[in-house]
């Protein structure tokens, strides 16, 4: 007999980077895991699309915490290291502003002071008592609380004096504004929000964590790309002797008196498992895949008025020649910031102008383009479809102004150059990866969509269910959905249990 039929089952619902890390652990603790994925092959955010000899990571591109990585390898007895190389990107970003001035942003302190003092000479010092506040922030809220479950409302009330001590009432832009005075520079120290579907001017300061989390650990790209990431979290299921399906679509969770159960599958199949971890949307979970439980919490109603993150339009191309002096990452900002944030995030109107989030990915690895070609993605963040966009009407004059912008900014004559093309909108998102409103990043990290009272990596309305991805705690970005697997080492049973 297979001495995997003698482990206890646990299915996981999608296979993004919450659902493929979860997988993994689980498998160290004695299950027999199997992923379902509806899709043709893994990733869900993190989808590669192959095109025209192009490779084109279809979501993240930015790997910081690389620590989370090792450990699922070690899980796994093997070095990640000796099976994926990740490049330290100098600088992290590029950030080109609209009237034309340049910020190379990285983790050398005294050669980003270097550039401040070359728009703010007096925001030197607030720039190091920032940093140093940015760190309080990540040892509190990233390393100490990534991983607690908050499954209680005692779990909340432990954190409040921490959380009143770091200011968290603050948002981003407050914070930093606290300490930099440069409209410039509080653009550079505050943009990082919105890598992640959150509001600079409204998401909780807790967030100002990410600036000493690249600081300290770094901004990588994965040689390969993302895509290599996933396949290699596969490599360490399968390693394990756990099973990934794919075009296999969850219709429903199954209860039985209150506990998970098994799923249907949209075929009509049924499979039975003591543990079921959804990756899934958080949304989606609750109002589609458990639409006949009877839930407390995570109403219909309560979904619908809750606050969901931005959308995305992600215009994917490939260019006959290269650009040299294009970064990895750029950050594009337009003309306006603040008045744009608001336009996407509360007026939920598509605006004409617009910042951009520029992936050149052959920057630092050239397979990824046919020889002398190069590789990119512009990314805009957008209302999501609460705005009533109907995206199939404008997505091309979108993408259009986008490339008429680029042309005239940082790939000239790109228009001239282009040989492959992609676009992915909202609408995408909604229908593809069922993401609720098409939202890029699940529910909005605001104060009260956070923490406890964000869905519970151990569901509030069903036992046995476990959630994981952008939508439970910690929230969105490679390091928090990573980490919302790491929690389950707390809440799941070990395998034995069911022994």
């Amino acid at each position: 007999m297979n001495s995997n039929s003698k482990k206890p089952h646990a299915i996981v619902i999608g296979s993004g980077f919450g659902g493929l890390a979860a997988a993994v652990r689980l498998g160290a603790r004695g299950y027999q895991v199997t992923v379902l994925e509806r899709l043709d092959a893994p990733g869900g955010r993190a989808y590669v699309h192959q095109q025209d000899g192009f490779t084109f990571d279809a979501g993240p591109t930015i790997i910081t915490a690389p620590f989370l990585l090792d450990e699922l390898w070690a899980l796994c007895g093997r070095v990640f290291a000796d099976e994926i190389e990740l490049k330290l990107m100098n600088p992290f970003y590029r950030i080109r502003f609209d009237d034309g001035k340049v910020f190379d942003y990285n983790g050398d302190p005294d050669a980003v002071k270097a550039q401040i003092a070359q728009f703010a000479p007096a925001d030197v010092d607030g720039y190091d008592r920032f940093m140093k506040m940015s760190e309080e922030v990540c040892k509190v809220g990233f390393e100490q609380l990534g991983h607690i479950p908050f499954t209680s409302w005692t779990d909340m009330a432990k954190i409040v004096p921490n959380m009143v001590w770091l200011e968290s009432y603050r948002t981003v832009y407050g914070m930093v504004s606290k300490y930099i005075k440069d409209p410039y520079i509080r653009q550079v120290l505050s943009f990082h929000p919105l890598l992640i579907g959150g509001n600079p001017f409204t998401v909780t300061a807790i967030y100002v964590l990410i600036s000493f989390l690249e600081r300290k650990w770094g901004v990588h790209s994965a040689m390969g790309g993302t895509g290599a990431l996933i396949k290699g979290l596969v490599s360490l299921i399968e390693g394990q002797g756990g099973t990934l399906r794919y075009k296999s679509e969850v219709a429903e969770i199954t209860v039985e008196n209150g506990k998970a159960s098994g799923v249907r599958l949209t075929s009509g199949e049924m499979l039975t498992a003591p543990v079921i971890v959804s990756n899934a949307d958080a949304a989606t979970t609750y109002n589609k895949l458990l639409a006949t439980t009877k839930r407390k919490r995570w109403t219909d109603k309560r979904l619908a008025r809750s606050r969901y993150s931005c959308g995305l339009f992600v215009w994917y191309f490939g260019t006959k020649r290269q650009y040299p002096d294009v970064k990895h990452h750029t950050i594009l900002l337009g003309p306006r910031y603040q008045e744009l944030i608001t336009d996407i995030f509360t007026n939920k109107v598509l605006a004409k102008d617009f910042s951009l989030y520029l992936h050149r990915p052959t920057a630092t690895d050239p397979s990824l383009a046919p020889d002398g070609c190069d590789t990119f993605y512009a990314l805009a963040p957008v209302p999501n479809l609460a705005s009533g966009t109907d995206w199939a009407t404008v997505a091309e004059s979108y993408r259009a102004k986008i490339a008429r912008y680029l042309s005239e900014t940082v790939l000239p004559d790109l228009e001239d150059n282009i040989v492959t093309s992609l676009v992915t909108t909202p609408q995408d998102f909604q229908d593809r990866l069922l993401s609720y409103h098409g939202a890029g990043f699940s529910l909005e990290p605001i104060l009260l969509q956070s923490a406890w009272f964000r869905p519970h990596n151990k569901s509030e309305e069903v036992d046995s269910l476990y959630l994981v991805g952008a939508g439970t705690h910690p929230g969105a970005g490679v390091p928090g959905v990573l980490s919302s697997a790491r929690v389950l080492d707390t809440v799941v049973p070990h395998a034995s249990t069911y022994r």
